[in-house]
């Protein structure tokens, strides 16, 4: 029996599963809430499901997370800049990189240097003047990353020398562009290596937290972690790269769906507590995100699975907005998880009930903190006087005035809730299935609680009908929300760029087929948003929400057996895939004639004859993608495949001249063979 261990921590719940790869059967799963102050905590609730005895005996523990996309979604994360090499701040400005590529203000500097296209002159700045510069701007800062001008070509000289002084005079992180995507857009190159940069501290604490329990246990199985492309790398390599792991749930959970279902056609729907993850599988094949995974508004060069990720879980904020019930973007805590971990949560509720004060805060919910900050010069008074108020347990928003000195309407807490420092206790959609009865596995007297503020904030009268119909509102809102995002993605899907983002009239139409869609009136327009696909749920709350989807788009829902820990097995069907491609680029001189430049990653190298240039490259990737295939956790011998194609175009007068050059390898180690 070859056994493996299948861990999924999202924003709300860590499932984890033994697994039998002989047998392809699952052998024990568990589940647990994901503690953020403590992740070893949930991490270890999960595996004590499991017999100690499966666990000691794992040939592989394989993870995945949606712990980084929902950093991006949430846009938290560490204190992170960005040095860019080759452009100037007019160049920016002008093609506004702070709203395009989330290139915002003094979080990023230029240095002009003056390189050519094809690697093969280098210019570096004044690094005299450079360093200095460096060191005073970064004195607030948790890492570095770097992005170079034509680095894809000439081996990245200034991300290499700015490495070698950061590490040697900083010692804070540092992200080198280059080593995560090899594109020719130098702003998107950037923005995921400072995105990387701010996820570094929320994956080195997941895997940190991994090794402790499967260390303490026993069990020394090599640890995987799933990439966003649905194949495998080492948890070593995950510390630097961490952005690669920014769709890992979701790429388990298509390679789960290949087990659940038979169809050739189907859209997998994950809803974890922060968010929901949405992938499209046709003709058996899943589809692929062709120019980078675009997150929380960050286009990234991350390849990976097509996955939509939205702001839609069973932890999402529901609260009134201008007087109406509203779906808001941000997790929190819900009541019901808070009241059985702080049994005072409920007093302080009835005691505001009690008070019969209405106000546009919503005076339910509470603060909770998660972690005392490092360095407490970075934050203001008024933020350090909540940090330290909240050190003797969670504050209702209805005492906060009395309890931290500050007024509500001059309480900032946006950045401590974007840092992790502090997180809200408020309802959700977990609550209203708590007052449904459509799950139990916490207190719902507490969501009921809470749904008597709300009622009383509308000035309607508490009732156990009441309560539900309020439920039904907030279901309704949840359902809205997933329909008009696989409208969307299907129509993307269908039409491509013509539908990259729908305008106000498209979007009308959708939320107004949903409010309608149980209406027989004959109207002069009659439109209906279906799909052949079969939809498939995957996730605790789906089985709630989706059905209701499912009919208004005129199609099957299927609910898979071990849904609820999907993630986790998928985690176990991955394998380690690495792939290099070497360009040659065919240069036409004056002076010089025809020659070949090899752009590998030590540099740009040239050649008077073609074959020598290929050759030169097709070596070149072998060794690059062995490198890669280890550094992502390959043991032993490594067979590579290996391919060399040509770019080419018509010519005038009709035959097809060449204009480029590639070698590409590709190393593929299965481990559930």
């Amino acid at each position: 029996m070859r056994i493996g261990i299948g861990i999924d921590t999202g924003g709300t719940c860590t499932d984890a599963v033994a697994y039998d790869f002989d047998t392809r059967t699952v052998l024990a799963s568990g589940k647990a809430l994901t503690t953020r102050e403590d992740l070893t905590i949930g991490i270890g609730e999960a595996l004590d499901n499991l017999p100690a005895e499966t666990i000691k005996a794992a040939e592989l523990i394989s993870l995945s997370t949606t712990l980084a996309t929902n950093a991006c979604v949430e846009n938290k994360g560490s204190r992170a800049k960005l040095v860019i090499y080759g452009l100037n701040e007019t160049y920016m400005q002008r093609i506004s990189g702070d709203t395009n590529f989330e290139l915002k203000g003094d979080n990023v500097r230029c240095f002009d240097t003056h390189g050519s296209a094809d690697g093969m002159i280098v210019d570096e700045p004044d690094w005299e003047t450079v360093f200095p510069t460096l060191t005073e701007w970064l004195s607030d800062a948790d890492a570095l990353a770097a992005a170079e001008m034509y680095s894809m070509n000439n081996g990245a000289p200034n991300e290499k020398r700015t490495r070698e002084f950061i590490e040697s005079e900083l010692a804070i992180p540092f992200v080198s562009a280059n080593e995560l995507s090899s594109q020719v857009n130098v702003l998107e190159r950037g923005a995921t290596a400072l995105l990387n940069a701010r996820l570094l501290p929320i994956v080195q604490e997941f895997v940190a937290a991994v090794l402790a329990d499967f260390s303490a246990r026993d069990c020394n199985a090599p640890i995987m972690i799933v990439r966003s492309d649905g194949s495998l790398m080492s948890a070593n390599l995950s510390l630097a790269r961490p952005v690669e792991t920014i769709l890992s749930g979701p790429a388990a959970s298509v390679l789960a769906g290949r087990d659940f279902t038979e169809r050739e056609n189907y859209i997998i729907i994950d809803m974890g507590g922060t968010t929901t993850d949405v992938s499209v599988v046709v003709d058996s094949q899943p589809v692929m995100a062709h120019d980078g995974i675009l997150i929380g508004g960050w286009q990234t060069h991350v390849k990976g699975v097509f996955v939509d990720t939205f702001a839609l879980g069973g932890d999402s904020n529901i609260r009134l907005v201008d007087d109406k019930l509203t779906l808001m973007q941000r997790r929190v805590m819900p009541i019901c998880v808070a009241a059985e971990r702080w049994p005072e949560v409920k007093s302080l509720l009835n005691k505001l009930i009690t008070s019969k004060r209405r106000s546009h805060f919503p005076l339910h919910e509470f603060f909770y903190l998660v972690r005392e900050p490092a360095d407490r010069s970075r934050y203001s008074n008024d933020e350090l006087a909540l940090i330290d108020a909240l050190k003797r347990g969670p504050i209702i928003l209805d005492q906060v005035t009395d309890e931290v000195g500050v007024d509500l309407y001059n309480l900032k807490s946006e950045r401590l809730e974007q840092e992790g420092v502090v997180m809200r206790c408020g309802l959700t959609p977990t609550d209203f299935m708590h007052i449904k009865g459509d799950y139990n596995g916490y207190d719902a007297e507490a969501s009921e609680l809470a749904v008597r503020c709300v009622l009383h904030n509308l000035w309607i009268p508490y009732s156990p009908e009441a309560s539900l119909a309020l439920a039904d509102h907030a279901y309704s809102l949840v359902q809205g929300r997933m329909y008009e995002n696989l409208v969307r993605i299907i129509i993307g899907q269908q039409f491509g760029r013509k539908f990259s983002k729908l305008d106000a009239q498209t979007e009308f139409l959708i939320q107004n087929q949903w409010q309608n869609r149980d209406s027989d009136a004959a109207d002069l327009f009659n439109y209906k948003f279906s799909t052949k696909a079969t939809l498939v749920g995957i996730g605790a709350p789906t089985h709630v929400f989706l059905p209701e989807v499912a009919r208004a788009l005129g199609t099957d829902y299927i609910e898979p057996e071990h849904a609820e820990v999907a993630n986790a097995i998928g985690a176990l069907k991955a394998d380690i895939r690495a792939t290099v491609r070497i360009d040659v680029s065919k240069i036409v001189s004056w002076n010089s004639g025809i020659y070949y430049v090899v752009h590998t990653p030590t540099g740009a190298h040239r050649y008077d004859d073609l074959e020598e240039a290929l050759e030169a490259a097709r070596a070149a990737s072998i060794i690059a993608a062995q490198l890669e295939a280890r550094a992502r956790g390959a043991l032993g011998e490594l067979a590579v495949q290996t391919s060399v194609g040509t770019n080419a175009a018509m010519s005038k007068d009709g035959p097809q001249v060449a204009l480029s050059y590639a070698a590409e390898s590709v190393v593929t180690v299965r481990f559930g063979d």
